[in-house]
């Protein structure tokens, strides 16, 4: 036998020294206790505990008690709420810019239980009772336990379909109210404080955390010799292939980490052949120009991937915004890994070694990969429609309709003709049964 039993911790069920009874009314009360339903396992207790006095079994009624008071003394520190030892679910939300949160109150024989949060970003277009609704939603379904009433502070659209989709899971009827008066009242405004310092906390916490520079950060701002720590930089970089399908990607890394959600692809719009300097001078007039016009913040760094003439060209486009005195731009030549900054001849050569270069590779690395990405892209998409329209008798239209349909050019050649038949004419399924099986051979 284990230690926890002789020394009174468990009653010994592995070993068969406890019955099954005895043994569920054990798993019962834990759960009675952790659910805040403490009324019935005290009667229980305090039953028990006469029954042996009454039979003369008084260390066992010692022991009864002593459980009692431990389970007496634990509930006294649950504050009541409510009189009427009801179970409630009470909401409350508070919002602050683009940022909510909402809270859910356990109440549970009239004590505070516990309660739960949660914090909505992107929240500036919710309302309330959208926030409401989709609270309610997420705690149901993450718990089993329904309450037989539910306070919210507001109304919302889904009240009835909620109520009667929580009453079939509770499998009787439950009240869900908006109490504008009254002790009920009370508590939703409380709900109301404890999901706002839950706000407040949540924004103080993502600030310090916006404080904390990285130090590789730090480091490169050293290095650099910038005039401040480069938090947001953005780096841009072009692909292309033998001077077609010219395009460009530009990467965004806060804090020494991508940021993929603000990630751009763009193609080339203005310029014909294999002009690198011309496509950087380009694409950075319009990325900059749209932050001007949109009135976005600027980033404390631009990284150009390429040497002397790649950031002369971008210079170029921001003296055109007359933001040249504004933004900090540096570019990264493959040769040698040398950074270059405007009016500087040399490059500044850092240690392989260093965080900093480190750093700097990554995002141009990554800027890079994005940018043959989606040259890949563009490429695959030209060359499944050049294909289709190389048949004789296909022409736009049939071969978008064909590629909806099969997904693929591989999953048309793979077809039979009566497969095709289904939503092209018999002619052009011959033909493009023909075009694959002579490719083929």
């Amino acid at each position: 036998m284990c230690l926890d039993y002789h020394i009174k911790k468990c009653q010994g069920p592995c070993e068969g020294l406890i019955t099954l009874e005895e043994y569920n009314q054990n798993v019962k009360s834990a759960i009675q206790i952790l659910t805040g339903k403490t009324r019935e396992l005290e009667k229980l207790l305090e039953e028990e505990m006469f029954r042996y006095s009454e039979n003369l079994e008084f260390e066992k009624a010692a022991n009864v008690k002593n459980k009692l008071q431990a389970l007496q003394e634990f509930t006294s520190k649950q504050k009541v709420i409510f009189t009427d030892f009801a179970d409630r679910d009470i909401f409350g939300v508070a919002k602050a810019g683009n940022i909510a949160c909402s809270i859910v109150l356990k109440v549970r024989e009239g004590k505070m239980l516990g309660k739960r949060h949660f914090i909505i970003k992107n929240s500036e277009l919710d309302t309330e009772n959208e926030i409401i609704a989709k609270t309610i939603e997420k705690w149901y379904l993450e718990t089993d336990f329904i309450p037989a009433e539910i306070l919210v502070p507001c109304e919302f659209d889904q009240l009835e379909y909620i109520s009667d989709w929580l009453g079939r899971r509770r499998g009787k009827m439950l009240s869900i109210q908006i109490p504008k008066i009254g002790d009920k009242r009370k508590i939703i405004e409380m709900a109301k404080s404890n999901a706002k310092f839950f706000l407040n906390e949540y924004q103080l916490a993502l600030a310090k955390r916006e404080q904390n520079v990285s130090r590789s950060v730090l480091s490169l701002q050293r290095d650099l010799r910038l005039a401040k720590p480069p938090i947001r930089m953005e780096c841009f970089d072009n692909s292309h292939l033998q001077g077609t399908n010219l395009v460009a990607s530009m990467v965004v890394f806060e804090n020494g980490k991508p940021k993929k959600s603000e990630y751009r692809k763009f193609k080339i719009k203005t310029v014909d052949g294999n002009d690198d300097f011309a496509s950087m001078r380009e694409v950075v007039f319009r990325r900059y120009r749209r932050l001007l016009d949109e009135n976005q913040k600027l980033p404390d760094l631009i990284i150009i991937d390429g040497g002397k003439g790649q950031i002369s060209a971008a210079i170029e486009a921001l003296e055109k915004l007359g933001l040249q005195d504004k933004v900090q731009i540096i570019s990264l030549a493959k040769r040698l890994e040398g950074i270059f900054l405007p009016d500087e001849r040399e490059p500044i050569l850092l240690p392989k070694s260093s965080s900093s270069l480190k750093l700097l590779q990554q995002i141009r690395d990554e800027a890079h990969r994005f940018a043959i990405t989606f040259h890949r892209t563009l490429r695959s998409k030209e060359t499944l429609h050049t294909e289709l329209l190389e048949i004789p008798g296909i022409g736009q239209k049939t071969a978008t309709k064909l590629l909806i349909q099969f997904g693929s050019v591989e999953n048309i050649a793979k077809a039979n003709q009566e497969e095709l038949i289904k939503f092209v004419s018999q002619k052009q399924a011959q033909s493009i049964c023909n075009y694959f099986k002579n490719k083929n051979n």
